[in-house]
């Protein structure tokens, strides 16, 4: 991993900035961050350990777009020679602008506040196209970390797969997707009422669906999300009929995913972002009652 010393060495010889003070921040499972003040502004640099340059990449490139259309994502800062993040030894480290504001607040007006946005993203990404972007799904249910679960993680993975492919996914409405819309990447400035969307980990084409499943399944499922589902549609980013059509089967698939994840995460030893190991057993378990039937 990049501690802050190497990190300010980085900051000095690939984005000229020689008066620093770095903090660690890690707010992620995924990620290394740390806030870097300098100049009287601060900024967020993030480090991706192992991961393909190229995919992150393409993830600062779709919050540029994001950003371009007005709202805020934490968008790259580039180096002195235009790049959107440096390479190392350990993987990519890109300096992103930092987005001011809070979580949402969880009620009623808190789900409100991530359906717009989630619905303005997603009309922001709907028709970009991203050199290289990946295409979903990204989940495999031959996959060996898979071999190693408890017996209910891979028929309930098959199971989900089966439903998603039965929905004919080239009829559903694609776009580029953040792939993790939780309630923390959502920020409200305190200050100006903007809200923002960070985290842009990858560039993914795919149903624009997944996305909302993902945000109604952090927001403790379909019956507590009627606000943020209605502030969503608002926007025009999906009609009422495909929403209908799909949403169930995706909130399925992507508790899916959550089991793949953790699945993986335990299988090879993965701590980043927890201290304890059973919070990989606590996410993975999180899943069960919505894939076993």
């Amino acid at each position: 991993m990049i501690d802050s010393d190497r990190l300010s060495g980085l900051l000095a010889g690939h984005w000229g900035l020689v008066d620093v003070r770095v903090e660690v921040h890690n707010g992620g499972m995924n990620s290394a961050t740390w806030w870097v003040d300098h100049d009287g502004r601060r900024d967020v640099a993030k480090h991706i350990p192992g991961w393909n340059r190229n995919q992150f990449v393409g993830g600062l490139t779709v919050a540029s777009h994001v950003q371009r259309a007005g709202i805020p994502a934490g968008a790259p800062i580039p180096t002195t020679s235009g790049q959107l993040a440096v390479e190392t030894a350990d993987g990519p480290v890109a300096l992103l602008q930092y987005v001011p504001g809070a979580e949402p607040p969880d009620d009623e007006s808190g789900r409100r506040v991530i359906g717009e946005t989630l619905g303005r993203v997603h009309v922001a990404v709907r028709d970009i196209c991203v050199a290289g972007a990946e295409q979903f799904h990204w989940v495999d249910p031959n996959a060996a970390h898979l071999d190693h679960a408890p017996g209910w993680v891979k028929p309930g993975i098959v199971k989900a797969l089966a439903m998603f492919d039965a929905l004919d996914p080239p009829s559903l409405t694609w776009g580029m997707l953040h792939t993790d819309p939780a309630p923390e990447a959502f920020l409200v400035d305190p200050a100006t009422g903007d809200v923002g969307l960070i985290d842009w980990a990858a560039a993914m084409s795919g149903p624009l669906l997944y996305d909302l499943a993902s945000a109604v399944m952090y927001v403790g499922g379909k019956a507590q999300a009627q606000s943020l589902l209605a502030a969503y549609v608002r926007t025009g980013a999906l009609g009422e009929d495909e929403i209908e059509r799909g949403l169930d089967v995706f909130h399925r698939f992507r508790w899916a995913v959550q089991a793949d994840y953790f699945a993986g995460r335990i299988a090879t030893r993965d701590m980043t972002g927890i201290e304890d190991a059973r919070e990989n057993e606590m996410g993975l378990l999180a899943a069960r009652e919505f894939l076993v039937d």
